[in-house]
Formats: structure tokens, C-alpha cells, sequence
């Protein structure tokens, strides 16, 4: 996972000619009863049905991760689509391994739409604007990235899920010579953490009964998958962005865990930090 990448911010990816899904709620995980990204462990089946794999269909080959935010919309990082032909990308969602068969599993493709919501697909809800987790929170991440700096997961390839601490901008600050803005959010330990491959995927936390997403996994030290904090773009600065050019039935969740009624204030992005919007368009 470079340290050096020129768009760190979120990427929607839209998806069309499907009905509507039924019955979405988002954060609701009813198969989630309770750590490999890096030390972390296989993640139960439908744990974590918001999760997305983005598969370059010309390899095959996962090269990040995503999250379902509504019935047709995916938010991931910007950099995993950079110089990325949109006609390459097949997009899973309720899989659990990279190398066996997926019996819940549903892909999206621009020339095939397939909409299916059950207990392993489901959208998470995000952070609105001003709701952002303390320092020391205990906060999970997920994907099919590497287990270690340039070492693959190995077979089958299950989803992993690791929980990890929020590490403050002040610390995070002390790890990295590039700015850590207040657009991003840091998390992990010397141990745990997200690495090459993870981009693109969640960070959430459960808010009462409710799964919220707060971060988009970014970037972490050429050095090591684990010798620093990750950095995540911070969700909830986004607000307004997401619903500018998203249907209105995404669930923006405030820190007392009721959902947003109102517009976040505009927030005003550097250069380094320009958006894009991909649209994968069924025929």
C-alpha cells in the first residue's frame, strides 16, 4: 500500500438497469453475533453484508474493496478506479472467499445487473457530518488485502475482519512526513491493521443496533502493513458530496445513533483531495 497516492478521497460506483432491492435496512448485520487483514481472523458468513469485492475481470483478480450504501450505490476509494477501464470490473457482493465457491454471492457487471438483498447483502449506513469516533474506540475493519506486506491470503481466501483502535491525528501526525488532514482518520496497531488489497473497504462501528461506516480504507507506510496506523478517508466529511449525487434513501447516522434530517454543512476540499464519480452503466 503506497504512501504516496495522489487520490485518497471516496469514489461512488453506480449501478443500473436492476429493480430495487427490498426490504434494505441499512447496519443491520442479523448474522453479525458478536480478529487476517493483518493479525486477524476468517470473518463469518454474512458478518458483513455490506462488503464489496471489486474483481478486474480481465485477471481475474480482487484489487480492492468497497461498501454497499444503498440498492445501487457503491462507495469505495478513488485510487482503486485510477486509469481503471470501468468495462474490467465485476463487481461481488455477498462472497466469502476469493478461491471457493460462494453460494450467496451475487455479481454486477455493465452488461449483467443482478439485485438480491438478504441477510449476506445489505447496505451500511454512514457517519453524518460531525459524528466521529473518540480516540481508543474500538472500530472493525474488512477486506481480502494482503495478510502481510507482500504476502497473500492464503487459500480459500476468506474474508477477514480485525477490530482496531481509532488512533488520534496528533499521534497518527508522528508516523507519517505527509499531512494527515482532518479529511482522513487513523487506526491500528503495531500488529493489526488493513494493508495492500483492502483499499476501498470499510471501517464501521456499531452505534445500538445499528452498523455504521466511518472510514474508507486509503493508504498506510511503504515500510509495512503494520509498522504505523492505517489512514482512512473520514466518512463524514463527505456528506453532502454522497447526497449531491446519491438517491435519498442512504442513511446517514448521527453520533447519538438517529439518522440525519438535515444537510451537512458544504466542505470545501484541497487540491489533493478531488473527487470523482464512476458510473457502471448496464446497457
Amino acid at each position: 500500500m503506497s504512501a504516496i497516492i495522489s487520490l485518497w478521497a471516496p469514489l461512488l460506483l453506480f449501478i443500473s438497469g436492476a429493480a430495487a432491492m427490498v426490504n434494505l435496512e441499512c447496519g443491520s448485520a442479523p448474522l453479525n453475533t458478536r480478529t487476517r487483514i493483518v493479525d486477524g481472523e476468517d470473518a463469518i458468513p454474512g458478518s458483513w453484508p455490506w462488503q464489496v469485492s471489486l474483481i478486474r475481470s480481465s485477471g481475474p483478480f480482487h484489487f480492492c474493496g468497497g461498501t454497499l450504501i444503498n440498492d445501487r450505490w457503491i462507495l469505495t476509494a478513488a485510487h482503486c478506479m485510477d486509469s481503471l477501464n470501468m468495462s474490467d470490473i465485476t463487481v461481488y457482493l455477498g462472497r466469502q472467499t476469493q478461491q471457493q465457491t460462494n453460494p450467496n454471492e451475487v455479481a454486477r457487471t455493465v452488461t449483467r445487473v443482478i439485485n438480491h438483498a438478504d441477510d449476506y447483502i445489505q447496505p451500511v449506513c454512514l457517519a453524518a457530518h460531525g459524528n466521529e469516533p473518540d480516540s481508543s474506540t474500538k472500530v472493525w475493519v474488512t477486506g481480502w488485502g494482503n495478510i502481510d506486506k507482500e504476502v497473500s491470503l492464503p487459500f480459500p481466501g476468506s474474508l477477514q475482519e480485525v477490530q482496531v483502535p481509532i488512533v488520534s491525528r496528533t499521534r497518527c501526525l508522528t508516523f507519517y512526513s505527509i499531512a494527515i488532514t482532518e479529511d482522513m482518520l487513523c487506526a491500528g496497531t503495531d500488529t493489526k491493521g488493513s494493508c495492500q488489497g483492502d483499499s476501498g473497504g470499510p471501517l464501521v462501528l456499531k452505534i445500538g443496533k445499528t452498523w455504521v461506516q466511518f472510514g474508507v480504507v486509503s493508504f498506510g507506510r511503504e515500510s509495512g502493513c503494520t509498522d504505523a496506523p492505517n489512514v482512512f478517508t473520514r466518512v463524514s466529511r463527505y456528506q453532502t458530496w454522497i447526497k449531491d449525487r446519491v438517491s435519498n434513501n442512504t442513511g446517514f447516522v448521527e453520533e447519538d445513533g438517529t439518522f440525519s434530517s438535515a444537510e451537512s454543512p458544504v466542505h470545501t476540499l484541497s487540491i489533493v483531495l478531488v473527487l470523482s464519480l464512476a458510473q457502471v452503466l448496464a446497457p
